[in-house]
């Protein structure tokens, strides 16, 4: 309690704390919502096994308008990667050097999740467990992979995106929004290969809008009437993504050309507008339209709307950041008080933890309350499944507690080492040493490849995974291919961290 208080100190008083909660109540809202969704049964084998409870209940389908959180992690994560690429380069650090920083603080956990994942199937085979279902269980366990695998997929991609931002605005959202649309048309009209780049360019649209409120913030565009003013949304905040609670970003750079039409609008009568517009487009496209209401994939859905993206859910998107930004300057000043930044600090040290290993949590609790013969399997949406849902939750939070317990600790010690290479003063490390000479180029160049490389193999890995069948008798648990590939991209990223390949 102590450290947090020191932290909550230390924070800067115009730092963007909004941002820290809303990925903290993101990542919480996404552990509630796949717990309390989750029904599980015996099959034929008397096996434990378990689905959504959602197709039993179609009443609740709006609901996932409100907790289809996906698109909070792409805006808070343009903010956060635009912000800490800027402070990066203020320390004169490359961009290679801040692709490999942002690598530390996602990977270094997940890494620890794959290699337990893989080691205890290996465990399970050797005692002669049969590997179809021991795939089903890793299968089960590495679902929140499949969000890491595009989040990893944009982040390498934020230079590029952030400088056609700075040079196009608004323009490149819609550009995306757009390309989204023609994805749409080819799920449903044909060819449906079309709408696979919507993996990619949905949440692209989202994460452009980070960047937008970015700039808004450090004051970036001009005002209205076109004369140079006040920021629109204060001072400069600190970054929001892998950075500590104590990290700054850097301050508006001297000289920074105010640009109209790229700054995300702050006032509440363009939240209204957003709120309003986001609403009537998505009610139009699910109701007389052709989407389906829900906003969670659900298997046989022609046009399902997060799997990928859809304009459907791009519109509902828009709604939640009119919403947002309704609560954003109460949630400021609430977020000034101490005890509740603490708590958001205290969630934020380990909540990419949280999210990885929430399922391996209901994998715990569901073998030990099977295997006591004690498991209820109550059908979904009776009332014996709602009376379950209480007690199910609480279980499940002290499991998570345990595991959390053990691994935070892997996110908690990066963030920290990440936060005392960003503060003020500390040269960013992860320039190569050269002398402008052609091989002191060629091994920079070469680096940026490795470190491209190292992110391409990462998340080729972690979609292979999600994409390989369950039941697929994997001898590791995880695919082999997609397990080297992990392996190799998460270490070649280590030992460019480390050093390796920076001398030159």
């Amino acid at each position: 309690m102590r450290r947090l208080a020191r932290l909550a100190d230390r924070t800067p008083a115009d730092r963007e704390r909004y941002l820290d909660l809303l990925r903290a109540v993101a990542i919480l809202l996404v552990v509630l919502g796949h717990w309390l969704i989750a029904t599980i049964y015996h099959d034929q084998h008397g096996r434990p096994d378990g689905h959504s409870a959602l197709p039993a209940m179609p009443w609740a389908y709006p609901l996932t308008w409100a907790v289809q959180v996906m698109p909070l992690f792409f805006l808070v994560g343009g903010y956060a990667n635009a912000a800490s690429l800027a402070a990066h380069r203020s320390r004169d650090g490359d961009t290679t050097g801040w692709l490999l920083g942002r690598s530390a603080r996602l990977l270094r956990p997940t890494t620890a999740l794959v290699l337990v994942l893989a080691g205890g199937a290996v465990i399970a085979r050797l005692v002669g467990a049969d590997p179809g279902e021991v795939r089903a269980v890793v299968w089960f366990a590495t679902i929140p992979l499949w969000f890491l695998a595009a989040y990893l997929a944009v982040v390498p991609m934020t230079p590029l995106m952030y400088a056609l931002h700075r040079r196009f605005g608004w323009a490149v959202p819609a550009a995306l929004a757009l390309l989204v649309a023609l994805g749409d048309l080819g799920r449903g009209f044909g060819p449906a290969e079309l709408a696979l780049p919507n993996y990619l360019l949905g949440w692209l649209a989202v994460h452009q809008l980070g960047f937008a409120w970015y700039d808004a913030r450090r004051g970036a565009c001009a005002p209205a009437g076109g004369a140079a003013g006040a920021p629109a949304g204060g001072a400069a905040g600190a970054p929001a993504g892998g950075a500590s609670p104590t990290g700054r970003s850097g301050n508006r750079p001297t000289g920074l050309r105010r640009i109209r039409g790229r700054c995300l609008p702050m006032s509440r009568r363009a939240a209204l507008l957003m709120t309003a517009a986001g609403l009537t487009v998505a009610v139009l496209l699910t109701g007389p339209g052709p989407y389906p209401v829900n906003m969670i994939s659900l298997p046989g859905e022609r046009l399902a709307n997060a799997g990928p993206p859809s304009v459907a859910l791009l519109a509902v998107a828009s709604a939640q950041l009119g919403v947002i930004l309704l609560l954003r300057e109460r949630a400021e000043r609430w977020l000034h008080r101490s005890r509740p930044w603490q708590a958001v600090i205290a969630v934020n040290a380990v909540v990419l933890t949280v999210f990885l290993w929430h399922l391996s949590a209901v994998i715990l609790l569901v073998g030990a309350l099977d295997a006591l013969g004690v498991l209820p399997t109550p059908a979904a949406g009776t009332a014996a499944w709602f009376a379950w849902r209480l007690p199910w939750l609480l279980m499940l939070s002290v499991v998570l507690a345990g595991l959390v317990a053990i691994f935070g600790p892997i996110e908690a010690r990066t963030g920290r080492s990440t936060a005392d290479r960003s503060t003020p003063g500390h040269r960013a490390a992860g320039r190569p040493r050269g002398d402008g000479r052609p091989a002191g180029r060629w091994a920079a160049a070469a680096r940026s490849a490795l470190a491209v490389g190292g992110y391409a193999a990462v998340v080729y890995a972690l979609a292979a995974n999600s994409t390989t069948a369950k039941t697929a008798p994997e001898a590791f648990g995880l695919p082999a291919d997609a397990l080297v590939a992990y392996l190799a991209g998460a270490g070649t990223l280590r030992l460019l961290r480390s050093g390796w390949g920076s001398r030159g």
